[in-house]
């Protein structure tokens, strides 16, 4: 019999961002009925990420319509958030933790949302420059839009060909900026996509003006006279007045690891989202979990996986037993076009690329092992996305003649085989 709820217990979570606040409120919704601390280092209400690097950059929006809750919502809930306050130590064996303002708290069940931080690679100045910003805060995009109110035609550097460099370009380019895009490997996207997709995206880009080059590795950053001047192996030289990263993130952990917590480069839970702490539960961008369907242990950084896990560390705090056992989703907008991706194709054994006849712009590409459908990339697809979502849950066996077919009407009934 699971532990009776009673008013006197607590529950702090550390982090506030979309992985925290969705697990304090599901506490509520779940049952629990004693406090409940929200601990968030930044002063901002905590606010919706994936608009960063898309409209929040390029239109002129406030910050106020981003927030995931209003503060009414955290005192109706009775949820006690507190902003600017950073957590310097979890003590597991008394079960308290010690703010950055000297305040202990003593806790029954923890939840570590921590979440991760932009990567800045060892690059010469990098750290030197005012104009260098990466892109995962809030803070980081109020400052890149108000180093652009000061510069008429902005040329700018993005560092990175990952799908946050991609975005990153995406609005700048509707903001009419010179764009240059470096990337180190040899393709765009290489680490998180196949050849294909990596060449639609890299047209999609180029035909919007964003000049592409690759393999660059950038070995300096020097500040000049007239902005930034970016230097790379080979004695390539871009000038810019901003120059933005998009190389990768750090999963927060040092705290965890101080802990004690069990901790890959990322906190690893079961599937119910427990640490090797019984008492302490991890969420989001900072964990990593074994996932059954695909028989390996991932990394999703996605907000579907923030939310996902949020409720369900809530409802086994709360006494339901409930395991987290996704289908990893993830999208991506750029310009007009909207990726959408359902799976993990690693693993594949063959691959259908099937463009629409009557859209040349509509693409899917379909990823099998043997017979088994593994993942699907929907480029202005949604059809294929919804189609591909249904078949990899239910487990149905594809026709791959007929989706691999653009003359075959793209329809439940001709895709799936009985």
């Amino acid at each position: 019999m699971p532990t009776p709820l009673t008013q006197d217990q607590c529950c702090v979570i550390i982090g506030a961002s979309h992985a925290g606040v969705s697990a304090a409120f599901a506490l509520r919704k779940y049952g629990w009925i004693g406090e409940i601390y929200l601990f968030e280092k930044t002063s901002h209400l905590p606010y919706h990420r994936p608009p960063l690097s898309k409209t929040f950059l390029y239109e002129d929006q406030s910050q106020d319509d981003h927030y995931l809750k209003n503060n009414d919502s955290y005192k109706d809930q009775d949820i006690q958030l507190h902003l600017n306050t950073d957590i310097i130590k979890i003590d597991r064996h008394d079960k308290y933790i010690l703010d950055s303002h000297s305040k202990k708290v003593t806790y029954d069940y923890l939840i570590y949302a921590c979440g991760a931080k932009a990567l800045v690679p060892p690059i010469v100045g990098i750290n030197n420059s005012p104009n260098v910003f990466c892109v995962r805060e809030l803070d980081d995009i109020l400052a890149i839009k108000a180093k652009l109110k000061d510069v008429e035609l902005p040329k700018i550097v993005i560092i990175g060909g990952g799908y946050i460099g991609l975005e990153i370009a995406s609005s700048m380019r509707k903001m009419n900026a010179e764009v240059v895009l470096l990337e180190r490997e040899n393709r765009l996207l290489q680490r998180v996509s196949v050849v294909e997709v990596s060449d639609f995206f890299e047209s999609l880009h180029v035909s919007h003006g964003v000049k592409v080059f690759k393999q660059k590795n950038v070995n300096a950053v020097e500040s000049t006279g007239e902005g930034l001047n970016v230097k790379c192996d080979g004695g390539s030289n871009y000038q810019a007045d901003i120059v933005i990263l998009g190389v990768g993130i750090v999963r927060n952990v040092s705290l965890a690891n101080e802990a004690g917590l069990v901790a890959n480069n990322a906190i690893v839970v079961d599937d119910h989202c427990r640490t090797n702490d019984p008492s302490i539960f991890a969420i989001g961008d900072c964990t990593e979990h074994h996932n059954n369907r695909y028989s390996m242990d991932l990394r999703l950084e996605s907000i579907q996986n923030a939310n996902d896990q949020a409720k369900v560390a809530a409802a086994n705090i709360c006494g339901e037993q409930q395991s987290y056992d996704p289908i990893p989703w993830f999208w991506s907008d750029q310009y007009d076009t909207k990726l959408q991706t359902v799976g993990i194709y690693s693993g594949y054994t063959d691959i259908i690329l099937r463009k629409e006849i009557n859209n040349s712009n509509s693409i899917s590409i379909w990823y099998f092992k043997n017979e088994k459908l593994l993942a699907v990339d929907a480029i202005n697809h949604p059809k294929a996305y919804v189609l591909a979502t249904k078949i990899i849950k239910k487990e149905l066996i594809v026709n791959k003649e007929k989706c691999a077919n653009p003359d075959v009407d793209f329809h439940p009934k001709n895709i799936i085989s009985t």
